[in-house]
C-alpha cells in the first residue's frame, strides 16, 4: 500500500497478464498452479492490513438529516458545520475485525428513562451501519497537509464495512465528545481490497455541493462511485436472509478525496493501512436506509422479515451479511465482495 500508485498499476497489470487465458505460465503448469492457488474453502482470511489508525466519517447527508431529524427535530436536523466540512471521529483500531468474527453484544451504561438515574447492562439496542472504508497507501509527512487534487495518489482502495453501533450506550454517553463505548466494541470489514483502479470504471460525477466548499475542499475531478450495497439479515428459525436494505455508495455527499484532504489539512499524517470510513450510507428513500435506526425510526416502526419475523434492532444470534457489487457497460466491467 505504501509504494504508491505506480506500483499499484504494476502490480495489477502482472496479476491481470498472469491470469489471462493466453498466458502459458500457471495454465502449463500445474505444480506452480497448485502452488500458486489456494483453495477458499480451506482458508482462513484475516484484516488486509495492520491498521495503525481508524477514522469514521459522517458523509451521508440523507443519514445525518434522518438521524437529525429523529432527535432534534426538522429544522435543526443538520447541524450547522455539517454542510462545510466532512464531520468524523478517531475511532478504535484494535477492535476492527475481519469477516465473520463473532461480535459479543456490549454492556455499558445507558439512561432509557430521562427522568432516573442511569443503568448498567447488556445494549438492548443493537444496531448495524452499512459503511465502507479506504485504507490509505503513502501516508503524509508530520505538518504538510495532502492537496486535494493529489489525494487519489494516497487512497489503494475499498472494503465493505460494518460500524456495529450499541444505540442505548451511544445517546447516553455521546455528548460532548462523540461516540466511545457505544462503537469501540467491534467494527467489522471484508478481507478482500478493491483497488481503485479496479473501480475507475464505476465513477461518477460528484454531488453538486451548496454551499461550495472552502477552496482546500474544491475538487472538480469525478471521484463518487456507483456501488450497489445490501444489507440482509439470517435469524434464529429463519431458512434464508432476509434483505433489509438497498443502497448504493454514490448517496454519499461528502468524497473520499474531499475526507483525506480535510483530514491533513492540519499537518495530521496519515499512514498506509491507515482506515477511513465513510459514516452509514443512506439514500433518499426508506429501503436506502443504512442502519436500523432509521429503518425502525428510533424503535417505532416494526422491519419486517418474511414469514412471521421482524426486528427493530438486532438479536442475538443474527447474522448481518453486507454484499457490495458495481456492473457497467453490460457486464464487461464488474465486481462483487461479501462482508458476513
Amino acid at each position: 500500500m505504501g509504494l504508491g500508485h505506480e506500483a499499484w498499476k504494476e502490480a495489477r497489470m502482472f496479476l491481470q497478464k498472469l491470469l489471462s487465458a493466453n498466458e502459458p505460465t500457471l495454465r502449463e503448469n500445474s505444480e506452480l498452479r497448485k502452488r500458486a492457488f489456494v483453495p477458499q474453502a480451506s482458508t482462513i482470511m484475516h484484516l488486509p492490513a495492520k491498521i495503525g489508525d481508524y477514522t469514521d466519517f459522517y458523509s451521508s447527508r440523507e443519514h445525518a438529516t434522518n438521524v437529525g431529524i429523529m432527535f432534534r427535530g426538522k429544522e435543526n436536523a443538520l447541524m450547522p458545520n455539517w454542510l462545510h466540512l466532512p464531520v468524523g471521529y478517531h475511532g478504535r483500531a484494535s477492535s476492527v475485525v475481519v469477516s465473520g468474527t463473532p461480535i459479543q453484544r456490549p454492556v455499558g451504561q445507558m439512561r432509557p428513562d430521562d427522568a432516573k438515574p442511569p443503568v448498567f447492562g447488556a445494549c438492548k439496542l443493537l444496531d448495524i451501519e452499512l459503511e465502507m472504508a479506504f485504507f490509505v497507501g503513502p501516508g503524509n509527512k508530520f505538518g504538510e497537509p495532502i492537496p486535494i487534487n493529489e489525494a487519489h495518489e494516497h487512497i489503494f482502495g475499498m472494503v465493505l464495512m460494518n460500524d456495529w453501533s450499541a444505540r442505548d450506550i451511544q445517546k447516553w454517553e455521546y455528548v460532548p465528545l462523540g461516540p466511545f463505548l457505544g462503537k469501540s466494541f467491534g467494527t467489522t470489514i471484508s478481507p478482500w481490497v478493491v483497488t481503485m483502479e479496479a473501480l475507475m470504471p464505476f465513477v461518477l460525477p460528484n454531488p453538486v455541493q451548496v454551499p461550495k466548499p472552502l477552496p482546500y475542499l474544491c475538487d472538480e475531478e469525478p471521484y463518487t462511485f456507483d456501488i450497489n450495497l445490501f444489507v440482509a439479515i439470517k435469524g434464529e428459525g429463519m431458512s434464508t436472509p432476509a434483505t433489509i436494505c438497498k443502497s448504493n455508495f454514490k448517496y454519499m455527499y461528502w468524497t473520499m478525496k474531499q475526507q483525506l484532504a480535510h483530514h491533513s489539512i492540519n499537518g495530521c499524517n496519515l499512514r498506509p493501512g491507515d482506515l477511513l470510513a465513510s459514516g452509514t450510507i443512506s439514500g433518499p428513500d426508506p429501503e436506502n436506509f443504512g442502519s436500523m435506526l432509521e429503518m425502525s425510526w428510533k424503535g417505532t416502526k416494526v422491519i419486517d422479515l418474511g414469514n412471521g419475523h421482524s426486528r427493530k434492532f438486532l438479536q442475538d444470534g443474527d447474522e448481518v451479511i453486507i454484499t457490495g457489487n458495481s456492473q457497467r457497460i453490460k457486464g464487461v466491467f464488474s465486481w462483487s465482495c461479501e462482508l458476513a
